[in-house]
């Protein structure tokens, strides 16, 4: 079987001949393994959310080409409140729902230079339950932690237009 590699996680996946994303730096395979997920967190019903975890995570990952600036910075911004400040996802959307009232010119990022330790996949086959949301935490926080170099920046664009931090 031939493999191809993702150009935002790295990861490698089966070819299945699919286009590039048209929202991402992703394969098409890659991004199919985040709509499972995304299936999956919706189906859990949760009141808080967590889908809004790998929604950032996996946007910061794959950031560039053709991602637009708003959505690296959400994501960003989404990774800090959940990370540093314990956010659920529910809170994290409501902040998302509180920037995009604003007119903020966003910048264009610079990708990590660092590689990322997990990506969707690694969340995708960990085992349902406990062990799963874990591994959500755990590639948000590596996602995060790989982004260090906008770390000030997203703490005073926080600081900056969000009330309460």
């Amino acid at each position: 079987m031939h493999y191809k590699t993702c150009p935002g996680c790295q990861g490698k996946f089966p070819d299945q001949n699919w286009e590039e994303s048209d929202h991402y730096n992703a394969l098409g395979e890659c991004e199919k393994a985040y709509h499972d997920l995304s299936a999956y967190l919706i189906e859990l019903l949760d009141m808080e959310f967590p889908t809004q975890h790998a929604v950032d995570a996996y946007g910061a990952q794959h950031s560039g080409k053709k991602v637009k600036n708003i959505r690296t910075a959400f994501s960003l911004i989404g990774l800090y409140l959940a990370i540093e400040h314990g956010y659920t996802g529910r809170q994290v959307q409501k902040a998302h729902m509180e920037l995009a009232k604003r007119n903020i010119q966003w910048p264009s990022f610079n990708l990590p230079s660092s590689p990322y330790s997990y990506s969707v996949s690694d969340v995708l086959f960990a085992e349902k339950g406990t062990n799963r949301n874990e591994m959500l935490m755990k590639w948000a926080k590596d996602v995060w932690e790989t982004w260090d170099h906008y770390h000030e920046w997203t703490r005073e664009i926080s600081r900056k237009y969000l009330r309460n931090m």
